[in-house]
């Protein structure tokens, strides 16, 4: 935690770059904006779980706060008076924002921020249990923590806070007890979640593993009256002191606010006394704008997302422009997904198209032609035929060519949300190029119980894939040309893997084999041959502490 004498030496630090940059030195400028994009990019996107409209709202916030600077009367109020900046955009996106489409909304987010707080800062134990119990909480709560968690970490003082939100001190004190009374019944239901409870495993059997509050009271009810639950196995820190000394969660690589003011700006700028001063010394940026920024219009800042550094035999990420979502809709068990299938993007770009929720195709139809990829073997640590079956069990593959996991879902031993297996340390390409076996997961199995499919039945419970987790299929085929993990996450329900170094061949008599031989469906082929072949969902070049932790749509 920062230390009197280091807030008064930043801030005597500060006191002069806010001064020099409303004089209209476009230098100090630069540096107050870069100085304090961390602290927002924090604060927001946290406040909105690392919704799509962080970018937006950290962008809206620095253009007000360089807008309005030169109304700034006290500089060593700049970080309260920043801080209230991006509450109000907070509070403003939100209310713009219809009940309709804040569920849609919802099912768009791709990686929340407690995944990129646990991913980032390696947070293991209590401090991740903290980090992903702040997904529990309701909107005012998460804006309110968002503000409190710095203050633990020593990045806002109790005053700045309250200046923050607009309330006092003593009101403020009050609000933070109520949220942190909430983060803590959230916490239990984060371990209850990874618990074995049979009962909550029966209760939580057709949620969409989507956190929202009627679940969270659902929950928190059961785990009151629930011995198993209720019973922590460790002495529960409180947050405050898991939190002290926590960094920042780092800016996303790339991730910059970048002079951009075209010539019209400029001209209306001179007109509106201070910011046409300033402003107008931004007319010759010192960053490009790429494709992929956002920009504002008449704005005078945009924020950019520069690819992050090639690693070896990988194509740059493309520009956020040009990306392409698939949204996850909540998946209903065990009948199939209606969401769209896969679709690619014109531009064939590594990593460019990621797995995603989709619908099961015609059983009948037999599958198109599999490309032919080059093969020069795989080898597997775990030999030619791994099985894997419990928690962190892992096998390493590497060379080139093709793939096969085997799924094997086991809702009789334990039912429940299941966490899916993760791909971590790749390096070179990963694509997911077919799905055979002969059937869905999700297919039915049993002439006699019409309840019963791979993943389930009435009587054993449903194993549960996390919103916007595509349906697996008994096998999947992927072509790896480089090394990568596979790690078996299981936490909730329980699942097997078997993995099997494979070839051309053998991927493309799978697929063909249909109906006609007594199995439910031909396969599917993925694979397009390029680069802009999907690459499976769960898969990231880094190596987390906790393979779990990889988000759903990884950058690769």
């Amino acid at each position: 935690m920062r230390t009197h004498a280091d807030v008064g030496t930043a801030g005597r630090h500060w006191r002069k770059t806010i001064t020099a940059a409303q004089a209209g030195d476009r230098q100090a400028l630069d540096e107050l904006v870069a100085g304090w994009l961390p602290l927002v990019y924090n604060v927001v996107g946290r406040a909105l779980n690392g919704h799509a409209d962080v970018d937006d709202v950290v962008q809206e916030t620095m253009l007000r706060a360089v807008d309005n600077l030169g109304a700034l009367r006290d500089p060593d109020s700049f970080r309260s008076w920043l801080m209230a900046i991006a509450m109000r955009q907070i509070r403003d996106r939100a209310r713009r924002r219809t009940p309709r489409r804040l569920d849609e909304d919802a099912s768009h987010e791709a990686t929340d921020f407690a995944e990129l707080t646990v991913l980032r800062l390696q947070l293991e134990g209590q401090r991740r249990e903290v980090a992903q119990a702040v997904r529990w909480l309701d909107d005012e709560d998460r804006q309110l923590l968002s503000l409190w968690w710095l203050e633990v970490a020593g990045e806002l003082t109790r005053r700045e806070l309250a200046a923050a939100v607009g309330i006092s001190r003593q009101h403020a004190a009050v609000r933070v007890q109520r949220m942190k009374e909430r983060l803590e019944t959230s916490r239990g239901i984060v371990r209850a979640l990874e618990g074995s409870c049979p009962q909550l495993r029966e209760l939580t059997a057709r949620w969409d593993g989507r956190p929202d509050s009627v679940w969270r009271k659902r929950l928190a009810r059961h785990i009151r009256g629930c011995a198993y639950c209720g019973d922590a196995r460790e002495s529960v820190v409180p947050a405050e002191r898991l939190l002290v000394g926590i960094a920042l969660v780092p800016l996303p690589v790339g991730y910059t606010v970048s002079p951009a003011l075209g010539g019209k700006t400029a001209v209306a700028a001179t007109s509106v006394g201070w910011s046409g001063k300033v402003l107008g010394a931004l007319t010759k940026p010192a960053v490009a704008v790429t494709a992929g920024a956002t920009i504002v219009a008449g704005g005078a800042y945009v924020v950019t997302r520069a690819p992050a550094t090639t690693p070896p035999h990988a194509a740059p990420a493309p520009p956020a422009a040009t990306r392409t979502y698939h949204p996850p809709s909540p998946r209903a068990t065990p009948s199939p997904s209606p969401s769209p299938s896969v679709t690619h993007e014109k531009t064939a770009v590594y990593g460019s198209v990621v797995d995603a929720v989709d619908r099961a195709p015609d059983p009948n139809t037999p599958p198109g032609a599999l490309p032919h990829r080059p093969e020069k073997g795989v080898t597997s640590t775990g030999g030619p035929r791994a099985f894997i079956s419990h928690r962190g069990e892992h096998v390493t593959l590497s060379g080139e060519g093709y793939v096969l996991v085997r799924w094997q879902i086991v809702p009789q031993g334990r039912s429940g949300g299941l966490v899916p297996p993760s791909w971590t340390g790749l390096k070179g390409k990963l694509f997911h190029v077919a799905s055979g076996g002969g059937r869905r997961m999700d297919d039915p199995v049993s002439p006699t119980d019409p309840t019963a499919t791979g993943m389930g039945s009435k009587a054993t419970g449903y194993d549960v894939l996390p919103a916007g987790t595509q349906q697996m299929w008994q096998n999947e085929y992927f072509y790896l040309d480089g090394s990568v993990t596979l790690t078996l996450n299981e936490r909730g329900a329980d699942y097997n893997l078997s993995i099997f170094p494979s070839t051309w061949d053998a991927a493309r008599a799978d697929i063909a084999t249909g109906p006609p031989k007594g199995v439910k469906r031909y396969g599917l082929v993925r694979d397009t041959g390029k680069d802009d072949a999907p690459v499976p969902q769960y898969v990231t070049r880094s190596t987390p502490a906790d393979p779990a932790t990889v988000p759903q749509r990884s950058r690769v």
